[in-house]
């Protein structure tokens, strides 16, 4: 499997490093399956921090060796315990048990408001479910332990000028 990860730096060793804010699947190294995404998250990290350039880094794992070796939580789709999980960790409530790997959609740009509007109340869950089947999610490869991180293979970096 091919991923992506769009920074600000060249990132051909990828560490752990304490997050400031509640991100989708909780602490770890995000990664994408799509290149597109990247592209566009290294944009945010580019200008949210003013320094660097937009970059996109490139690995390989093998998820059949990695999933099998590795403890693994998987959501192969957007449905009620992706939810759940999703909304727990952005709100910084999940206690649940940790996996070395998490894989399943990303929510992205394109559905932080209907996020919102679940987590305000607005919608209900039936809602928010119904309103993210028409949305098109891109996968993304969560990696939270030292472990899983030795699974993964530093491919290339894709420069600001290639992208």
């Amino acid at each position: 499997m091919i991923l992506y990860h769009g920074s600000n730096v060249i990132v051909d060793k990828p560490v752990l490093m304490p997050q400031n804010r509640y991100l989708d699947f909780g602490f770890g190294f995000y990664t994408t399956t799509n290149k597109i995404q990247a592209i566009s998250f290294a944009e945010k990290v580019y200008h949210r921090r003013k320094e660097g350039r937009k970059t996109v880094n490139i690995y390989e794992i093998d998820e059949n060796k990695a999933f099998a070796e590795c403890s693994l939580l998987r959501f192969d789709e957007p449905g009620e315990p992706w939810l759940d999980f999703v909304s727990a960790n952005r709100s910084g409530t999940y206690t649940g048990k940790s996996y070395d790997l998490i894989y399943g959609p990303v929510a992205n740009d394109d559905v932080y408001t209907t996020f919102n509007l679940y987590a305000a109340g607005v919608l209900t869950k039936e809602q928010t479910l119904d309103a993210l089947k028409i949305k098109k999610l891109y996968n993304q490869l969560i990696l939270t332990t030292e472990k899983a991180l030795h699974y993964l293979k530093f491919i290339k970096t894709v420069p600001e000028e290639e992208l």
